[in-house]
């Protein structure tokens, strides 16, 4: 059953499993498992014992049968593909210098993959590289991959950084050393994990267990870049739990909030091991209550790991539940979406619908426009003065309810234009004005902005035409033509916007653009909301506009070098490009934004955007990442182009917009 509910949350990191040993009647531990509290098991499907060149030979003309864990009739196929992970024998060495080892490990390999394959298991375990030389074992697992229809390949990695640890040592050891072995350097798992998926070319089947036992976890930079990668499973040991005041397992502050991400990046725990603490069963309470969290019947199950199970239930029933937003956002995590094109394309009443429910970015226009009018108009002209106010832009009206509002509160007059070039908003507009009666308010004008001959200049120009990267939906070219009818000393709402770019590890998003199988996808840049991903550096400015701008000839092509320090701390990582976000100055200290550091909570109008890289980039540790970015502007459209120049160079991406533009 799942650790708990969570409104909203559908996710499979609900499911927890456990480790099983190996067992020619799985019916039985199955059912053991299922009624003691796991979801699933994770149970090997060959006897350990069984090597192909020590078999027996079969009978003439006949052909020999591996001693798997029963029959496929033992369980119900519904049984097989929801209940059960299967695990590949842990003593497979396909990189062996034992020709008899690397042999028997590639006939098993091929056997267990093709059995698991024959039960439809919707995942196997696959054992971890038992060194640092894995390519025969990629290349045979790519091999499998080609041939598998929709299983899943977890490899089991330990959850390892390169850090200094201190040792105990001899002086003697020292010498014949010639170092200070008083320190040694754990080897970092995520090398060898990067190693095997780019031999086996970053297949989307090929995912990541990661093996969590009682050591130490690594630097929390390094932990991060797991986040971006595709990670299905975390196998907790019991060995990596302490015990309480009541003798019952516990985590430590680390480890919980380890497992807390991992819900909330639908990662599944496996619980692995034999139970650590002696729970005393006879006081008729669960482990959960030990954890000062009480079970539904306050029996103990007599299942081993119950205590644990129950701990970990109690650690995703005590997450806050989503918010609002968060639920909004769920279907839309690591989907990629074309940016909008809204000079070319007029946009549909669903996308009006769900931008206009977005009460956050209202509210801060409000604000600007309340704190615009208030030091526009002089308190002796507040009962005289008509404050002229165009909405560029107007879509179905929000901004206009908004700035008549903001009028309101502020006790001023005010006259409103409002622009829109869509001819199905402006019905909703004329529709809009009539029921609210602001006839002698509003005056609607069906037209371009950059075209449209205003009957007289404006004193405020508002306008929501920010993109996710700020000027991606060609806000700086549409206010360049619309600000001819602002008075000199008008003011501008936004005032100025700038585009932020960091660099990040995203698996699924690179994966779900490589599927396309061509060039143009990876040179066009994506809204997504990005969720399964590492954000490897803090964001960096790139691109600046304000408004109005006056300048006698405007240029708004840019060019940004920036240059990102690596932590040496995080270990070496993987970048699949780059994520995008902007922050926009209202009026004066209002602000609305996505960058990270300093986003508007709550708001959901905007998600971030992604430019992709071509090639994925290995950065090494403590190394540093020079990125160029480019905003380019033709008589006809504006596009975007990048790349990277070290610690290696790609080719530039989208030149001359051959891949993805903008129409102007």
């Amino acid at each position: 059953m799942p650790l708990g509910q969570r409104s909203g949350d559908n996710s499979e990191s609900r499911y927890c499993g456990t480790e099983v040993a190996y067992n020619d009647e799985i019916e039985n531990t199955l059912t053991a498992n299922l009624t003691g509290g796991f979801d699933f098991i994770v149970a090997p499907l060959l006897n350990p014992s069984y090597r192909p060149s020590k078999a027996k030979a079969p009978p003439v003309g006949g052909l020999h049968v591996p001693p798997f864990a029963g029959s496929d009739l033992i369980l119900s196929p519904s049984q097989w593909s929801s209940h059960v992970v299967g695990k590949l024998s842990t003593w497979i060495d396909l990189d062996s210098e034992n020709d008899i080892l690397a042999s028997d490990s590639e006939i098993t390999l091929k056997q267990e993959l093709s059995w698991a394959s024959h039960l439809s298991l919707q995942a196997c375990l696959l054992p971890t590289p038992p060194s640092g030389e894995c390519a025969n074992y990629a290349r045979c697992v790519n091999q499998a991959l080609e041939g598998l229809s929709s299983m899943q390949l977890w490899l089991r990695m330990p959850l390892t950084c390169n850090e200094v640890e201190d040792v105990e040592s001899t002086q003697d050891e020292d010498a014949a050393c010639k170092v200070n072995s008083t320190q040694i350097i754990k080897e970092d798992s995520w090398e060898c994990w990067n190693t095997f998926r780019m031999l086996s070319e970053h297949h989307s089947q090929l995912s990541v267990a990661l093996d969590i036992t009682s050591e130490s976890l690594p630097s929390p930079n390094a932990l991060k870049r797991w986040l971006g990668e595709p990670v299905r499973a975390a196998v907790l040991h019991t060995s990596a739990f302490l015990t309480n005041k009541r003798g019952y397992p516990c985590l430590s502050k680390r480890h919980q909030m380890l497992v807390t991400s991992f819900f909330n990046h639908n990662i599944q725990v496996v619980l692995s091991g034999m139970p650590q603490q002696l729970v005393d069963v006879s006081e008729g309470s669960s482990a959960s209550e030990g954890s000062e969290k009480g079970s539904e019947d306050g029996q103990v199950s007599v299942h081993p790991l119950r205590a644990y199970v129950d701990y970990i239930s109690h650690l995703y029933k005590r997450m806050p539940p989503l918010t609002e937003q968060e639920r909004f956002e769920m279907s839309y995590r690591d989907f990629l979406q074309a940016p909008l094109q809204p000079l070319m394309d007029n946009l549909e009443a669903q996308t009006y619908e769900t931008f206009e429910k977005d009460n956050v970015k209202y509210s801060q226009y409000k604000l600007a426009i309340y704190m615009a009018l208030r030091e526009r108009v002089k308190e002796e002209d507040a009962e005289t003065a008509v404050t002229v106010l165009m909405v560029v832009g107007a879509g179905r009206g929000p901004l206009v309810r908004t700035a008549l509002e903001a009028a309101q509160e502020a006790n001023l007059k005010l006259r409103v234009y409002a622009v829109e070039k869509n001819p199905n908003a402006v019905v909703t507009l004329h529709s809009l004005v009539a029921l609210e009666g602001w006839k002698d308010l509003v005056t609607i004008v069906s037209c371009d902005m950059r075209s449209w001959e205003a009957p007289e200049k404006a004193d405020i120009l508002v306008s929501e035409l920010l993109g996710s990267f700020g000027d991606n939906e060609l806000s700086p070219e549409c206010l360049d033509g619309a600000q001819r009818f602002l008075k000199k000393d008008g003011i501008s709402i936004p005032s100025a916007y700038t585009s932020f770019i960091g660099p990040i590890t995203a698996a699924k998003l690179y994966n779900d653009v490589k599927a396309h199988n061509d060039m143009a996808h990876f040179e066009t840049s994506y809204v997504v909301k990005l969720h399964s991903v590492a954000k490897l550096c803090p964001p960096q400015s790139v691109f600046t506009f304000e408004h109005p701008n006056w300048s006698p000839k405007i240029d708004n092509r840019r060019y940004k070098k920036l240059t990102f320090e690596f932590s040496p701390d995080m270990g070496s990582a993987a970048v699949h490009g780059f994520g995008g976000y902007f922050d926009a100055t209202l009026y004066k200290d209002v602000h609305l934004g996505i960058e990270p550091a300093t986003a508007t909570p709550d708001m959901f109008s905007w998600f971030p955007i992604y430019f992709p890289l071509r090639v994925p980039l290995y950065v090494p540790a403590g190394s540093t990442l020079v990125a160029h970015f480019w905003r380019c502007v033709s008589s006809t459209k504006v596009w975007y182009e990048w790349s990277v120049t070290s610690p290696a160079i790609s080719p530039i991406h989208n030149p001359n917009g051959r891949s993805y533009w903008v129409g102007l």
